[in-house]
């Protein structure tokens, strides 16, 4: 089996997350300013979980080849993506102190603490099956959003967000993150007890990005 043996598997839940209202709206610059602040505050949080989940890959690990692969999805979250989170949204005036104090939403309790357990619970490829939605679907966001027509990018105060995600960067580090999980799932059935387990963990995370995306909106209302 492959990652695309697990989108398939549960395709309406990722046709709702890749095509959430919440990004539609961020793409056209129309999306509530309130809903993007409280998405930014909870993904600041839910970005420190990823990291404790990165680390927790190699606490899983046996081999020095293992151990060592997860480093630089570690180091660029602690010590590039996290800055760059921080700097991008003191342009929009929230601090980093404000983020930290920021109370946990339910929703990112919720998404952060399943990927957590699942990979305490289990072995490096559930581990690595439940955090595949967040970098896969933000990376087939990113691809939607700069091909679509109805994408804005001159005027959009989002439009930053769109062209980080649809860029070359973060692109090429996805393809990374996928052939890393492939190497874990080719060797099992797409049907067997084992491959079914998958498919049900990344579909559960999915759905939780479903309701990361919606809690944003919900903020708003």
């Amino acid at each position: 089996m492959n990652y695309q043996d697990l989108i398939a598997h549960c395709q309406q839940d990722w046709t709702e997350y890749t095509e959430h209202d919440f990004v539609n709206q961020l793409a056209k610059g129309e999306l509530n300013k309130h809903a993007y602040f409280h998405y930014l505050k909870q993904d600041f949080l839910f970005l420190k979980h990823y990291a404790r989940a990165y680390a927790l890959a190699i606490f899983k690990s046996t081999t020095l080849e293992e151990m060592r692969e997860p480093l630089p999805g570690l180091n660029a979250l602690l010590e590039s993506e996290m800055n760059h989170h921080i700097e991008y949204c003191q342009t929009w005036g929230i601090s980093a102190e404000e983020m930290e104090a920021e109370p946990e939403d339910f929703g990112t309790v919720s998404y952060t603490r399943y990927v957590l357990d699942t990979g305490m619970a289990g072995d490096r490829a559930d581990l690595f099956a439940a955090l595949a939605p967040c970098a896969i679907g933000y990376a087939v966001i990113g691809q939607r959003l700069g091909t679509w027509s109805e994408t804005k990018l001159e005027g959009n105060p989002y439009n930053s967000w769109v062209e980080l995600y649809s860029g070359e960067d973060f692109q090429t580090g996805v393809e990374e993150t996928i052939r890393r999980l492939d190497a874990m799932l080719e060797e099992i059935p797409l049907e067997s007890k084992r491959g079914k387990r998958l498919c049900e963990i990344f579909r559960t995370a999915t759905r939780m990005e479903v309701a990361f995306w919606q809690q944003g909106m919900d903020a708003a209302q």
